[in-house]
């Protein structure tokens, strides 16, 4: 048998490696986990500890992921966040024009 998606409207942001901050507010702070626990107010650190583990932890239903520069980072139908590779993403999304 054969399947076809569901046309779906997501919410996604594309993680480039400097835009932390962006991702952060994008899932609420609540799924993005480090190694190392940082105090809030020291955002470099928190950067540089980001860097050192060549991405961000999502945690996802499936348990954690890395999201390496260039993922895309979606928000799912029920609230779950999880990252996906951009060519998977290039190939199963596109933008949808503001009404």
């Amino acid at each position: 048998m054969k399947y076809r998606k569901k046309p779906v409207v997501i919410e996604a942001v594309k993680w480039n490696g400097k835009n932390l901050k962006e991702c952060n507010e994008f899932i609420d702070g609540k799924e993005i986990h480090l190694k190392t626990t940082v105090d809030i107010w020291k955002w470099d650190e928190y950067c540089n500890i980001v860097e050192d583990q060549g991405g961000i932890i999502i945690k996802t239903l499936e348990g954690n992921h890395l999201a390496k520069i260039g993922d895309y980072i979606i928000k799912g139908i029920k609230g779950e966040f999880y990252p996906c590779k951009p060519d998977i993403f290039e190939l199963t999304y596109e933008e949808v024009q503001s009404e």
